[in-house]
């Protein structure tokens, strides 16, 4: 059976809200040993997210925007702007990421993990229905669920094709699993039952690729 990020989500989430000052973002940061945390509006909505990198982002513009007022630059453009905007940011509002990238608790941990992907982010804010904060997904906590043993997913995988929705035996179905990749040999009833096995194998939690050498006798 997939898990979900409401198994794994930490429920206690470090937050902050738009008007808290720079100053209190770094001491909870530094506080609770963590590289961000999102912001939530007073209805404990996630308006946007802070990173260790917006931080950096905000010192390397200060530096930038110090010596171009020291040097009489103009600032020019809507980068240069931004740039500026950042450099002086007092507040969550002014250095939060936006929009924040979210997901809810009954998603697969697997999706959740490719979104985090490509996003090119480290945690998850955790949403109820309504957008409400319920939970924070990190990536350590995703890689817990993905750091298991050939073994351990080779017996899931038998487990799940055996199930009433695959029905295909250790009699008809050889699974072997090496650092993760499944690979599928035997001979399958129907062909059917082929893309069957191979789309509830995939979804096992610790699968990083399935190789299909199954064989069917009839259509």
């Amino acid at each position: 059976m997939a898990r979900i990020i409401g198994e794994v989500m930490t429920r206690d989430v470090v937050q902050a809200h738009r008007e808290t000052p720079f100053e209190d973002v770094v001491r909870l940061l530094d506080r609770h040993r963590i590289s961000g945390l999102p912001v939530v509006d007073d209805d404990d909505k996630v308006v946007g997210v802070i990173s260790g990198t917006d931080l950096i982002r905000r010192q390397a513009a200060r530096s930038v925007d110090h010596r171009a007022r020291r040097l009489r630059v103009p600032a020019l453009g809507r980068s240069a702007r931004r740039a500026a905007a950042v450099a002086r940011a007092g507040t969550a509002r002014e250095l939060m990421s936006t929009p924040a990238v979210t997901v809810h608790p009954e998603q697969r941990i697997a999706d959740a993990a490719r979104v985090m992907e490509r996003h090119g982010v480290r945690r998850l804010p955790v949403v109820d229905e309504e957008d409400r904060l319920i939970g924070i997904a990190t990536r350590r906590d995703l890689l817990r669920v993905f750091l298991r043993t050939d073994d351990e997913i080779r017996q899931e995988v038998l487990s799940v094709l055996a199930s009433p929705a695959v029905g295909l035996t250790a009699h008809e179905v050889a699974v072997s699993v090496r650092d993760g990749m499944v690979t599928l040999e035997g001979a399958a009833p129907h062909h059917g039952d082929i893309p069957l096995a191979l789309r509830h194998t995939y979804r096992v939690d610790g699968v990083v690729g399935v190789v299909n050498s199954l064989t069917s006798g009839l259509c």
